[in-house]
């Protein structure tokens, strides 16, 4: 790595993640969304961790994003917050707590930054939600924008299939990311598009563009945590390059715990007062 990149930074900021876009360093980003898994993730180096909504189905165990609330977003980004002394914190803000009523989104953000000590917010969604990207702008806020498959419209789309395929909705979704640029937003989130629109997007704007199932030719990378650790196992997307199967692991450890307790092989002598 060259003396410039992101390696010996103390602190991630917009202002560094901007600057890796222009000079052609890949943005890192990964999930967190507790104490100990953020320590290591931050001590690892990631560039960006994001706590995402998607706490709803890996820690809360819902079928979607949509029931989690303001209130535990807070609770996850503070716990991570306290761990992190080095990756820039993007916090989800949660479906309800910002869609359609501008003044509802600016309490919303505020609340997160407030609260957790979070660096920045994410919201889903283009042109529908403008007034409520500006309006949290303007409180001095980052936001980083997220297009594509947003998991918050699941019913509305009724699949997590990959979108812009057709000509119509691709040539929204450039339109979208151009006036989330235009509003201000430092970055975007481009989930399970088309590699070639999404190579096309992050040519097409000045700011960061970091995909999800959405090819190698934008700024940068996000997976969640779970998946790429190999801890849930049910989801096994295309896009999801698994780097771990702990969840392997974690139950031949505890096997043998339940079997060394069974067999009072544990505590032996030298484990005991």
């Amino acid at each position: 790595m060259s003396v410039h990149s992101s390696a010996n930074i103390k602190r991630i900021t917009t202002h560094i993640l901007q600057e890796m876009k222009d000079r052609g360093e890949k943005i890192s980003m990964l999930t967190a969304y507790d104490y100990s898994m953020a320590k290591i993730v931050d001590a690892a180096g990631v560039d960006i961790i994001l706590v995402g909504d998607s706490a709803s189905n890996v820690m809360a165990g819902h079928e979607t994003t949509l029931p989690i609330t303001l209130d535990q977003m807070i609770y996850h980004a503070s716990a991570v917050v306290r761990a992190v002394k080095r990756s820039f914190i993007v916090v989800d803000i949660p479906f309800g707590n910002y869609q359609g009523n501008s003044s509802e989104a600016l309490r919303s953000a505020i609340r997160i930054m407030k609260e957790s000590g979070a660096h920045a917010v994410k919201v889903e969604g283009g042109a529908e939600i403008k007034e409520s990207v500006i309006r949290i702008l303007s409180a001095g806020v980052p936001v980083m924008g997220h297009l594509g498959l947003t998991p918050q419209s699941i019913y509305k789309f009724g699949t997590y299939t990959v979108r812009a395929k057709e000509e119509a909705e691709a040539n929204k979704l450039i339109e979208d990311a151009k006036i989330l640029e235009a509003c201000g937003c430092f970055a975007i989130v481009l989930e399970k598009i088309p590699a070639e629109l999404a190579t096309k997007v992050a040519k097409a704007l000045s700011i960061p563009v970091i995909g999800i199932g959405a090819g190698g030719g934008v700024d940068g990378q996000v997976l969640v945590m779970h998946d790429m650790l190999g801890i849930t196992q049910e989801f096994k997307p295309r896009f999801l390059r698994q780097y771990a199967d702990l969840q392997g692991m974690m139950m031949e450890a505890f096997q043998n715990y339940i079997k060394d307790v069974k067999s009072k092989d544990f505590p032996n002598e030298s484990e005991s007062y």
